[in-house]
């Protein structure tokens, strides 16, 4: 698979050479004129930014262990999230990128690293040669779903199942082009979520296509295919991204995506079992200083994957999550309700009893500089 996706990356690379060759004008500059003093050449300032967040979380069943997705797990206290700083220095076709996150979300982000590489966010070196071209080394960001990491750019606090249970970031090579309104990335990586691969494993293959006629309407399709290392399972992932923009205060975004999971037993790989997600977010800005955000998502996993994996027949979720988004200069505070309703009893209430349903508030101040 290997040598085909690098056949492939080499065939594209070549066309895309030549139509930036094509665009590229044969004519020669005009030398300076020799008595004007050429000014100095202007250093490229490093930039930097960053954040640092924190939440309180009451469960209205009084149990930290109810949440079933990604940060948040706790009741009534009061917990630190991470504090994340991000370097970025850049010329005319080179850049790179240093971000180092450190606390709790940092820790369950970065899950299957220890040591200092569990800091580290992310970590390349980027390439220009032509300006639609930029071929990326190192470990960055995975393109899928569209909540990330950084609690600056969400504007609900909790995470949705499809980020939760997606990958995280890739470790690699990758390949990006951008032919007018169509964008390009192929790419090779250790699998999902390490930055030093495991012992024998395999390299994952990772894609996206977007198509952005303009600024009120973008579309992408994510892909990613390999063997995962824990139990050689074959795995992929397809996913679709929508954004339409009605206006500078109301737009929808839509994620929809699904994942295959071929397990091999007996040296066989058996049928593939999969688990869905879907999701609608509803964002409202009616001034700068406050906005608000209604997310809904379904989250099938009837071949017990994952949510359901202790479950034969497996199950559904439904959640629905109401953020509010305060912003004073560059605090931004979230109050935040959220509802789940399952298929199973995969909530606990404060009796100990089995329950289908569970509910909490949170509060969550983040400040971004």
């Amino acid at each position: 698979m290997l040598k085909k996706f690098l056949a492939t990356f080499v065939a594209v690379s070549g066309y895309l050479f030549s139509v930036a060759q094509t665009n590229t004008s044969t004519d020669t500059p005009k030398p300076a004129d020799a008595a004007v003093e050429a000014a100095p050449e202007k250093k490229p300032a490093l930039a930097i930014s960053g954040s640092i967040d924190a939440y309180y979380k009451y469960d209205f069943n009084k149990q930290a262990t109810n949440n079933k997705t990604s940060f948040t797990n706790s009741h009534n206290s009061f917990e630190l999230g991470s504090a994340r700083v991000k370097l970025e220095h850049a010329t005319d076709k080179l850049g790179m990128v240093a971000e180092l996150s450190f606390g709790q979300r940092a820790e369950e982000f970065n899950y299957n690293d220890d040591k200092t590489r569990a800091a580290i966010r992310q970590l390349y070196i980027s390439y220009s040669p032509w300006k639609n071209i930029k071929f990326t080394a190192g470990n960055w960001a995975t393109h899928f779903n569209v909540e990330i990491y950084e609690t600056d750019a969400n504007r609900n606090y909790s995470m949705s199942y499809m980020f939760t249970y997606g990958p995280f970031f890739h470790t690699g090579l990758k390949g990006e082009a951008t032919l007018g309104k169509h964008g390009f990335m192929l790419g090779v990586a250790n699998p999902n979520d390490y930055k030093v691969a495991p012992v024998g494993s395999k390299k994952y293959v990772i894609a996206q296509y977007s198509y952005s006629p303009n600024d009120k309407f973008k579309s992408y399709i994510n892909y990613f295919s390999g063997q995962r290392p824990t139990d050689s399972a074959k795995v992929s992932q397809l996913e679709a991204m929508l954004i339409l923009k009605f206006n500078y205060k109301f737009n929808i975004t839509y994620c929809g995506s699904i994942a295959f999971n071929k397990l091999k037993q007996d040296g066989k790989y058996g049928t593939s079992q999969n688990w869905w997600g879907s999701g609608l977010y509803f964002n409202y800005d009616p001034t700068n200083l406050f906005g608000l955000t209604l997310r809904t998502e379904y989250f099938g996993d009837k071949k017990a994957q994952n949510v359901f994996a202790g479950f034969q027949n497996g199950g559904n979720v439904f959640e629905t999550t109401l953020s509010a988004n305060f912003r004073v200069d560059n605090l931004t505070i979230i109050p935040e309700f959220r509802l789940e309703n399952a298929s199973e009893e995969i909530y606990t209430k404060s009796s100990g009893a089995g329950t289908k349903s569970n509910g909490n508030f949170l509060v969550a101040v983040v400040y971004k500089f």
